[in-house]
Formats: C-alpha cells, structure tokens, sequence
C-alpha cells in the first residue's frame, strides 16, 4: 500500500460511520472529482457489509468504466442490475456496452432504461446517440426531438436535430433549430459549419459563405469549412476564390477524396484542363477515387470529345452519393452487348428531361436490332413521345409495368450504341410532330403573323447543380424586348424576381395552359426561333427542327463541347458561348445584333 492508499484507508476508518447512502453518494463524489481510489474505498466498506450493495455495485461498474477497465464494468453493472434494475443502472450498462462496440446490446439496455423512466430527457438523449451508432438516422431524430419535448433548451438536442434534418434534406426545419443552438451557444462553430450547410442545401449562398467565415474565425484552419466556403464561393461563381479554399483545405487534409473532387471540378469550370485532368491522374494513382471522381472525370472527356472513355465513365452515376433517379430492377441490364432480338427491353429515364429528349433519338436503332420497345419517361413527355418511332408502349414514371427481359437507362444508350462525335444520330427533326389541331389552336391564340415570332426561355432547374451558371434572369434577356418582333414566352416555372419583369413587358405569356411537353411542342412548331438557355425546352426546340439559338456559360455542360457555334446533336441549334468573364451581357450583345439581322431579312404579308 503507497502513502496515497494509506491515507485514503486511514481517512476512511477514523471517518464517522455514514449510512450506507451517504457513503454511496460520497463514492459518487470521490468519482466525480477524479478521485477514483477514494471512491473505490467507499464501495469496499459498503460490500464489506452488504455483498449485494446494489448501489455499490453500480458505483464499481463506473469506477472501472472510468479507468477503462469495461470487462470488470460489465461484470460489477450486471451484478447491480441483477439486484435492482434501475434505470441509470441499464443506462450504465449501455454506456459499457457502447464503449466496447456492441451497439444493438447497449439500444437494448438504454430502450429498456427509457421505459421505465419515460420523463427521463437525458435518457432519451442516450437512446439518440445509440441510435446514431447504428445509423438509424429517422429514430435517432425522434428520440431528440422527444428529448425537446422535455427539455427544449438542451443545447445539445437541438443540434443534433439540426444536423439530422440537413441530412434528410429538410433544410427549413434544420435551420430553425440550428438559429436555436445559436442562441443557446453563440459562436459555436459547428452549428454554424451545420446552418451553413442547410443554407447551402436551399442555395442561400451568401447566407451560407458568411456562416462559414465566421466559423473559419471561430476555429481558423478547420478544413471541413475551408472546404465547404470553397463550395459557396464556387456556386456564387468565384472561382478563383474557391480554388484558393480547396487549397488550404487540402494543405490540411492532403487525402480528402471529397476536397480533391471538389478542386478536380473547379479546375474543370475555369477551363484548366491540363491541370484537372493531372489531379485526376494523381487522385487515382493514389487510389483515392470514388464514383463522384470517376462520374466527374467522364463529364470531363466528354466536354473535351473524349466519347469513349466518358460514356463508360457516366456508369459511375449509379454509385454517387446523389444516384440517378433509377429504380432498381431484378432483370439484366442491357448495354448493347447481347442480342435483343425476340427480347422485350425497358427503356427508363434516368436523368432530366433535357437528357430524355436528346437520347430517346436512339429508340429506334434499340427495335431495328429486333427488340420490343417499352418506354418509360417523365408524366410532361408521355403524350408527346407515345407515338414515338420504334415505341410499342410509352409509359409515365410512376405507372405499373408491364413484364420485360432486359432493361436500358435512356442515358447508357450512347454507351450501347458506341457513340463517337462522327456517329451521332443528328436527324434535323426527329421528335412526333404534334397534333395539326394544336398547332392551330396556338397559332389563332398568337394572332396575325406579320413579325417574326420568337420564343424566350431563360431559366432550367432549380435544382440543378450548377443553375446558377446555367440560368439567368428575364432581366438579362429584356434587352432583346427592343426588336420588332412577337416575342413569346416558354418559360413554365416563373421565378419570384421574374414575375413582375414579365408581367410589364411586352412577351405574350400562355404558360399557364401548357399542361405537357406535347402543348409546348405544338406553341414550338408556331413559332420562327427559339433563343433558351440551356434548358429542356432547348433541347425540345432543337430536336423538333426549330432553329434554336443556345445561350451558354463559359464551360458549359459537357454536351455543348467546346469551341463551337454548332451542335452535333441538333443541326438547327446555334450556340453562343460566354467568353472568360462569365456574363451574359457579351452574348446577349451578339444575340441582339444576329436577332436584328434576321428580323430584317424576313418580310411579312
């Protein structure tokens, strides 16, 4: 015995007699101040007396939880259970049982802790975190959220309940409850690095940067912000900037496989080909890659015309973080390998609408190799494509199907069909004309042809990505407004700061009654140009045989290639690129002076 036990045992039996509760509690006390020896002596002198002390037990299961001893924990807190099962005894054993990876064995113990203390808000507490051990994410919620019911301040709780709705996309509810963990504890960095992320998830970008920079105050050099404010700047369009944040997130943390992508993928938006496709090299030989590197390196090469490694690399889509919409189905896939001759093959959307109409062009060349062709599409293209060539049966997304042998996303038909730049399908108009009744129907509604007639869309998919490089606003285009000429709107999905520009302008707007793509198509077919963004009503003009000008950001989608006012997907499409300064105002400027141009080249009765 060293003089420190000698003291302890020596304090411990010149002390007063305590009741065995009160020797407990000082046991607890000792404990709590580090003093675990001390505690030790008290549940000896209680197990002295009593072996089956319940509560001593207890208090040795902790004391050698705390020293890590979590064989003898389990032993002393099973003995105290066996005597008396309380709940912060099973609350206990689920702490040990946690400490030595038994999940599903500590769930047990802590749920039955929480049923027989139900008001008990630091028992549902552990009952959430045992729950985020075993990756039960929406129970894990629950219990948190039950524990602010309980207790509504716990800060702890609240955070939690922030981060888990990010990551099930409920980024409203997780904003209001990461604002209340930034009331409770100001200036903890990560609530603000978890706002930052929610706010970026509802592309509040600005919103999100300033959250990030604050953190980065907070907690200088954490690379986990250092990356996310490179994704802010990146979707505010600075990408320099960004570039300089993957930077030093990198310096920090040279093997993230996420900051390397996320580097890889500015590089490629400032055009730094060379550099991007060496990183890609270096991400691989080092085997760091994951399917987002090897989905991102095929966007890549096919922008740089690189079709066949890129179609083969555009299957990593399956296996991103964000997979494409694809169900999965029990039948082979069918990658233009096998014959399909006698065989009835599911064709799928697996992309955007964009994506669907550019490649059901390949539909035909599938029932020429002798196959029954069902196609599945989004509900807006259904009626349009129905009576598409080779199509035996058109189906919306969500109707049941029929039985089938072999199934093809309408996106691996390039990859089936071994498409090169100089093999491209490019017929100048291969979409189903419309009904002759609703092109008239549209052309009495536009009035008398006496000017040209131009359709406008400026806007895609919110959630795209990259929207913010590939959408403008009405504002941008209105300059166009000056030309004599019918100017008519194909915009569906009319943003807030685009209504009242539309409302006072002079573009007829009959939106509201295109109820699909075939509506919109027939409104196509009446008019004389289309000037889109890079939309799916683009893609819809183009394929219909309408010359369709194309507005593009400076390193556009990997379709639109590079270097090109042409497109060998569509032959009536013209494109007009950004150059390096990234704005629209140069291309509206060209777009303005070749509109004028060709209004003044057509007469009218």
């Amino acid at each position: 015995m060293n003089r420190r036990e000698r003291r302890a045992w020596k304090s411990n039996t010149e002390a007063p007699a305590l009741t065995p509760a009160a020797q407990c509690e000082a046991g607890h006390r000792y404990l709590q101040a580090g003093q675990s020896l001390e505690a030790q002596l008290c549940c000896q002198k209680l197990l002295a007396a009593d072996p089956n002390h319940a509560g001593a037990l207890h208090l040795m299961g902790l004391i050698a939880l705390h020293n890590k001893q979590y064989d003898h924990a389990l032993e002393w807190m099973a003995r105290a259970i066996a005597q008396e099962p309380k709940p912060d005894y099973l609350a206990g054993l689920g702490t040990i049982l946690s400490r030595q990876g038994r999940h599903e064995e500590a769930l047990k113990a802590i749920d039955k802790a929480v049923q027989l203390k139900p008001d008990d808000a630091a028992l549902w507490k552990q009952l959430g975190d045992a729950l985020l051990e075993l990756r039960r994410y929406d129970h894990a919620l629950l219990s948190f959220q039950h524990v602010l019911k309980l207790d509504p301040r716990d800060q702890d709780a609240v955070y939690k309940c922030g981060v888990l709705l990010h990551d099930t996309g409920r980024f409203e509810e997780a904003i209001a409850h990461l604002n209340v963990c930034d009331e409770l504890l100001p200036n903890h960095a990560p609530t603000l690095q978890a706002r930052a992320r929610a706010l970026l998830g509802l592309r509040k970008f600005e919103q999100a940067l300033a959250d990030d920079l604050r953190a980065n105050t907070l907690a200088p050099g954490d690379a986990d912000t250092l990356n996310n404010i490179g994704a802010c700047l990146q979707s505010l369009g600075r990408e320099d900037e960004a570039l300089v944040s993957f930077n030093q997130a990198l310096e920090r943390l040279p093997d993230s496989i996420e900051i390397l992508n996320n580097k890889a993928n500015i590089l490629r938006q400032l055009q730094r080909f060379d550099e991007a496709l060496a990183l890609y090299d270096n991400i691989r030989a080092r085997h760091l890659d994951n399917a987002t590197t090897n989905w991102n390196l095929a966007l890549l090469q096919m922008l740089l015309g690189n079709f066949e490694s890129g179609w083969a690399g555009r299957e990593a889509r399956w296996t991103t973080p964000d997979p494409s919409p694809y169900p999965k189905f029990s039948q082979p896939m069918w990658l233009g390998k096998e014959s399909i001759e006698g065989k009835t093959i599911l064709i799928h959307v697996d992309e955007g609408l964009g994506d669907t109409i550019q490649f059901v062009r390949y539909v035909p060349d599938v029932a020429a190799r002798g196959a029954r062709v069902i196609l599945v599409v989004e509900r807006q293209l259904a009626s349009l494509l129905s009576g598409f060539p080779g199509v035996s049966q058109c189906l919306a997304f969500s109707d049941p199907l029929p039985a089938f042998d072999m199934h093809c996303p309408i996106g691996s038909l390039p990859l089936a069909f071994n498409t090169r730049l100089d093999t491209i399908p490019a017929e100048r108009a291969y979409l189903p004309s419309p009904q002759q009744s609703r092109i008239q129907e549209w052309n009495a509604r536009l009035g008398p042809r006496n000017r040209l007639r131009v359709g406008l869309a400026w806007s895609g998919s919110r959630t795209h990505r990259n929207d913010h490089n590939r959408s403008t606003s009405l504002a941008t285009l209105s300059r166009l407004l000056d030309i004599d000429a019918t100017f008519v709107s194909l915009q569906k999905d009319i943003r807030d700061n685009d209504r009242a520009e539309l409302e006072r302008s002079n573009i007829i707007d009959l939106t509201a009654e295109l109820s699909d793509f075939e509506d919109t198509a027939a409104l196509v077919k009446c008019l004389d140009l289309v000037i889109s963004l890079d939309t799916s009503v683009a893609h819809l003009a183009s394929a219909l045989g309408c010359p369709t000008w194309i507005l593009l950001p400076w390193t556009p989608d990997y379709r639109w290639l590079l270097d090109r006012d042409d497109s060998p997907w569509y032959p009536t499409a013209r494109l007009f690129r950004q150059s390096q300064t990234r704005d629209y105002a140069s291309v509206l400027d060209r777009v303005w002076s070749e509109l004028l141009k060709l209004t003044a080249a057509r007469s009218f009765p």
